[in-house]
């Protein structure tokens, strides 16, 4: 590597050409970047007592061997944005100079023909910088006066505009001053020494970072023959980047990195750790070891989008997506990409492939509407796929559902019943999508309940008029607090204004009213004489049966269920007799091995050596037989363990991340309770953590 200063002109001027390579992200500064180059060249521009201002460093790297009689283009590591900016800031100076020459070596001629354009060369050749895809298209119609291509990139056009009309009303000689002052470290490196994937990544807390999927893309893609990383980007790459969109694309593809990863490892990686989880996982760099890997990620991102971003052309599936997309239940991809992948490999029909859908959307909404904690359903998805059989796929499917340990059960029908009943579900976060699928459930001509908005039938004002008091009864306030946003009062209307704070008779009759609507879930309103407790009561438990039409809980024969029992059971206890060849003292390890068994029927033990490992999503205690009884270490900070005698004291154990765990030593078995607590917070701490990100 040999780095030197340089100013940022005169660098440019003795360049023979830079390319960005396929792999680079494309051009992706905003207004308030530009501005503030702007606003640096003004400020270096103006002050004689500033002789020059550092923007910042160009690394690169040679594409072949250098020869003087030949020189080959520069292949820019880091530094695109700024060269890029530079360029549509020089083209736009020029366009403002015209015929003129207000200093030295500062015409539009000169700037074009040193900085821009080598009038000798045709083609690509013919330019200083060359970017990727529609980028260079555009940047090569600015530099040529030309119309803006087809396929624009909306950054370079949109920043070259910004130049122009600031240039409309600035000193032109200021800006020429300016520009000539700044500087640049210029960094090249050395094929035969120097990693450019090392260094790329070294640079990734500079400037303007680098999302997941452009450090991915230049992981796969650089170190590659120039031919190769074209046919690896045009094959694969470059097909997702459209199939995202470039919104999307920007927004999304982290996220569908760390679903494919969630798949791919069965763990779930830190957004910001999703580069590091790829490395790992695609470690191999070879040619042919990484096409396999863009192959199989290009597949799963055609899924995904189809999922995630509507591009689903089948109909029925597209409306099962679009409903899972309302649930915001995106922790459901992982096992979804894996579902999709399998329904397209022909292991089931269409028809199981929907079943399977609204299964896991009825998991979903049920534990929401029952307030159930969501942290567990990353864990959930990201280990759903291990436990399905891929021979009898749809039964195992349902027996995973049934099979689920108490936190993460799926509430049956009474349980589900009663919170649909009585919980707010006007200030639910689905809202539209429960009163969407209830309305249109079964229905063929499906009703556009986008159209419709919510229509509380006992109305929401809280000055009850004098008619809702006596409909309402005695305890009128009572009942308004209770039902006001639950199921039994809520339904939806086109004609909410007319209906206002009107009372139900009211509602009732008038034109449009509830007795003439059309809509399923008005049914019956036109037959009730009063609104009141009773009247809402009727009908929400009516609802709350139709509820269990719409979000149905899987049924299997017992015989079936005992048969797929044994494959969800936790790992095989160890025996007594094991527990007792470890030596001392084989009473206290029994009790604490049977208290941590009974936290959850989702606790497994395992063996490691002497010690016995307790383990849910994660392990939750590790016990150690000592001289004097046993050791214990339990997945818990120190800090957050409450522990009134002081037992416990912060793990040294390597196994655990630094200051995540705690431990201490029960030597009677009178401390065999306050034992027995101390593993129940370090179980429910991993549960509560369970759903981080």
């Amino acid at each position: 590597m040999k780095a030197s200063e340089a100013t940022l002109l005169d660098f440019l001027r003795r360049s023979p050409q830079f390319v960005i390579p396929i792999y680079q992200r494309s051009y992706s500064w905003t207004e308030a970047e530009c501005q503030k180059l702007w606003n640096d060249v003004l400020s270096a521009g103006r002050s004689d007592k500033v002789a020059s201002h550092f923007i910042g460093s160009v690394v690169y790297i040679e594409s072949g061997l250098y020869q003087v009689t030949a020189p080959k283009a520069l292949l820019v590591i880091d530094g695109q944005q700024r060269l890029t900016t530079a360029t549509l800031l020089i083209e736009a100076v020029a366009r403002r100079l015209g015929e003129g020459e207000p200093l030295d070596d500062f015409s539009a001629l000169k700037l074009r023909s040193y900085f821009l354009k080598d009038a000798v060369q045709s083609g690509d050749r013919a330019y200083k910088l060359v970017l990727s895809d529609n980028d260079r298209t555009t940047l090569k119609a600015i530099i040529d006066g030309l119309p803006a291509p087809q396929d624009l990139s909306i950054r370079v056009s949109k920043n070259f505009e910004l130049f122009t009309h600031w240039l409309a009303s600035a000193d032109i000689v200021e800006v020429c001053k300016g520009l000539a002052k700044l500087m640049i470290v210029d960094i090249s490196l050395d094929r035969a020494h120097d990693d450019p994937q090392l260094i790329f990544e070294s640079l990734n807390s500079t400037g303007r970072e680098l999302s997941q999927a452009d450090l991915i893309r230049n992981y796969v893609l650089m170190g590659h023959e120039p031919d190769v990383q074209t046919r690896l980007y045009e094959t694969y790459w470059r097909p997702m980047e459209r199939r995202f969109g470039q919104e999307a694309y920007a927004s999304q593809f982290d996220s569908f990195m760390r679903h494919y990863l969630t798949l791919k490892t069965g763990e779930i990686p830190n957004l910001r750790d999703v580069y590091k989880t790829f490395k790992s996982h695609a470690h191999e760099r070879d040619a042919a070891a990484v096409e396999v890997v863009l192959h199989d990620l290009a597949e799963h991102a055609k899924r995904y989008c189809r999922m995630a971003l509507g591009q689903e052309p089948d109909k029925a599936l597209a409306a099962i997506f679009a409903d899972i997309r309302d649930l915001r239940a995106e922790v459901t991809y992982p096992f979804l990409l894996d579902l999709y992948a399998d329904y397209e490999a022909g292991l089931f029909d269409h028809g199981t492939f929907k079943q399977i859908l609204r299964l896991v959307e009825t998991y979903v909404f049920r534990r929401n509407v029952c307030e159930i904690p969501t942290n567990s359903h990353n864990r959930t998805f990201a280990g759903l796929p291990r436990a399905i059989r891929k021979d009898r796929y749809l039964d195992s499917v349902k027996a995973s559902f049934l099979l689920m340990p108490a936190y993460r059960r799926l509430p049956e029908d009474d349980e589900f019943r009663r919170a649909f009943e009585r919980r707010d579900l006007y200030n639910f976060r689905n809202a539209s999508f429960w009163l969407r699928r209830m309305e249109n459930f079964d229905r063929k001509e499906r009703v556009p309940v986008e159209d419709y908005t919510i229509e509380h039938i006992m109305p929401q004002n809280e000055n009850v008029s004098t008619a809702w008091q006596e409909a309402l009864g005695a305890e009128w306030q009572r009942v308004h607090g209770t039902y006001l946003h639950t199921l039994g009062n809520l339904t939806l209307t086109a004609y909410n204004s007319e209906y206002s704070d009107r009372d139900f008779s009211e509602k009732k009759g008038m034109e449009g009213g509830f007795a003439e609507s059309p809509l399923r879930l008005n049914h019956g309103l036109g037959k009730v004489d009063i609104w009141n407790e009773a009247a809402i009561i009727q009908r929400a438990q009516r609802l709350s049966a139709e509820g269990c039409k719409v979000w149905p809980a899987p049924v299997l024969a017992p015989s079936v269920i005992d048969e797929f029992r044994s494959g969800f059971n936790r790992s095989a206890p160890a025996t007594d007799a094991a527990a007792a060849e470890v030596g001392t003292p084989v009473t206290l390890l029994l009790q604490v091995r049977a208290r941590a068994l009974a936290l959850d029927p989702n606790v497994a033990e395992e063996a490691d050596g002497d010690t016995f490992v307790y383990r849910a999503e994660e392990v939750v205690a590790r016990v150690q037989p000592t001289s004097e009884g046993v050791r214990i270490v339990i997945a818990i900070p120190n800090v957050e363990v409450q522990d009134t005698r002081g037992l416990c004291r912060e793990s040294i154990d390597e196994r655990f991340p630094p200051g995540q765990a705690s431990e201490f030593d029960l030597v009677s078995d009178q401390d065999i309770e306050y034992a027995a607590g101390l593993l129940r917070q370090a179980f429910e701490w991993q549960m509560e953590a369970g759903g981080e990100a």
